[in-house]
């Protein structure tokens, strides 16, 4: 029996920089970081309800890629806030790459309005407000 979403795992080019975005803007709190034997590093972010797994790799990375239409994969992560518009003009200001100003969401059933930035590796978030 499912009790519950546990964690999404990604790797990132540079752990501080990433931290400092997913803690430090959105708002999500350090769990664990720790040096893996191969000399990279791993880290778990807690969002509230789930977890983000950040890998380091020793090398780096290189940037995220978006998800063609028609191919299978991860095309964004969600963060839910109060309010969109708030945490969008925090982020701007900022310095945050954005992708898509705060507009009404088109999946109204499920979420009020959404906005769309990019993390500092190019990964894809999208920011929710529900009503």
């Amino acid at each position: 029996m499912l009790k519950s979403f546990e964690h999404v795992g990604m790797t990132v080019s540079d752990m501080d920089r990433t931290v400092d975005f997913y803690c430090g803007l959105l708002g999500l709190c350090l769990h664990l970081r720790k040096k893996t034997a191969d000399g990279g590093e791993i880290a778990f972010l807690d969002a509230g309800g789930g977890m983000l797994e950040i890998f380091a790799p020793a090398g780096g990375a290189a940037r995220a890629a978006d998800v063609p239409d028609g191919t299978a994969g991860l095309r964004h992560l969600t963060f839910l806030f109060e309010s969109v518009d708030e945490t969008f003009t925090r982020l701007e200001k900022a310095g945050v790459e954005i992708k898509e100003r705060p507009r009404l969401a088109i999946n109204a059933e499920v979420l009020h309005k959404v906005a769309f930035l990019r993390d500092p590796d190019g990964i894809q978030i999208e920011l929710a407000e529900k009503r």
